[in-house]
């Protein structure tokens, strides 16, 4: 099974269609006055594919168990046709269209079974997937290379030349991955004045996003916070609550963390970990769904 453990739950949804097709009209008045001996093929096609829904990471490998907030399935005659439509909700880290699918599939499948006997040309046709909501590439900006970014490593050490970078290079990968270019990466020391001079610096060259990396915990040098919060015009709490959340949920000590986040002017800051695991799983917890802020960006330039 593909890994989803650094994914985020969001509401998912999606809708599968299929196609069954009877030979005579006879058969469609069947279905509709309830006459095929088999019984009710609406409802009981309905309850096989609800089951199978719920079913589905019985029979494909792959597919995760997931939660199945909401399932619907929705019968309508067209001519000699009958349009399966299945509906699935899940809140998530993964999508619900092979649940659809296999609902629309199994539906099919049992009223092909209920009308054979009746109807020797009953066939079962195209069977897929409609639309889908609520994946991550829903959320990612088509405007995102436009955006100017800065990664910022506070470390002592690594500012010392003692230890290497792997926590910047690390975010910055990540953020390329969200067609962010980073245009300015440096590291300095784990120094208030400094932090602050730096932060200062890129917003007012104009930088749209700047990230610093380290100096969030509570040893005595772990400053970054302390330094950047006070520049904050405008900060945005939930941005590091949906961080530390998302780190709790994989380590216990995520709570230790004291990042912080908001606008200096129209830059938006964030302060991650310095650990490598740390920064990634903040950027994992927080993106592409910040980006929605830079869509907002003028309204907040007129505050």
């Amino acid at each position: 099974m593909v890994d989803i453990t650094n994914k985020a739950n969001s509401l998912r949804k999606a809708i599968a269609t299929a196609i069954v097709k009877t030979s005579r009209p006879e058969t469609v008045e069947a279905i509709k006055n309830k006459l095929i001996p088999k019984g009710d093929v609406f409802e009981f096609s309905r309850a096989a594919g609800l089951l199978a829904i719920k079913k589905t990471s019985d029979v494909i490998p792959d597919c995760h168990p997931l939660p199945v907030e909401y399932a619907a399935i929705k019968h309508s005659i067209e001519g000699l046709d009958i349009i399966i439509s299945v509906e699935v909700h899940t809140i998530y880290k993964t999508g619900v269209e092979v649940e659809a699918m296999h609902g629309a599939a199994v539906t099919a499948l049992t009223m092909y079974d209920m009308l054979k006997p009746v109807d020797k040309g009953i066939e079962i046709a195209t069977i897929k997937l409609s639309s889908k909501t609520g994946g991550k590439t829903d959320f990612v900006g088509h405007h995102n290379e436009n955006l100017r970014c800065a990664v910022i490593v506070c470390s002592d050490t690594v500012s010392a030349g003692t230890n290497q970078d792997v926590t910047g290079k690390t975010v910055i990968d990540k953020l390329q991955h969200f067609g962010l270019l980073v245009v300015e990466y440096s590291v300095i020391p784990d120094e208030f004045a400094g932090i602050q001079a730096k932060a200062k610096q890129l917003s007012a060259s104009g930088f749209n996003l700047v990230l610093f990396a380290g100096g969030t915990g509570l040893s005595p040098r772990d400053v970054t916070p302390d330094a950047i919060e006070p520049l904050l015009s405008r900060a945005i709490p939930g941005i590091m609550e949906v961080a530390r959340n998302y780190g709790q949920q994989r380590t216990p000590h995520a709570m230790l963390s004291r990042g912080v986040a908001g606008f200096i002017q129209n830059t938006l800051v964030l302060t991650l970990p310095g650990s490598i695991k740390g920064a990634a799983e903040t950027i994992d917890a927080v993106f592409p769904y910040i980006l929605h802020v830079f869509k907002v960006a003028e309204g907040l330039r007129h505050d």
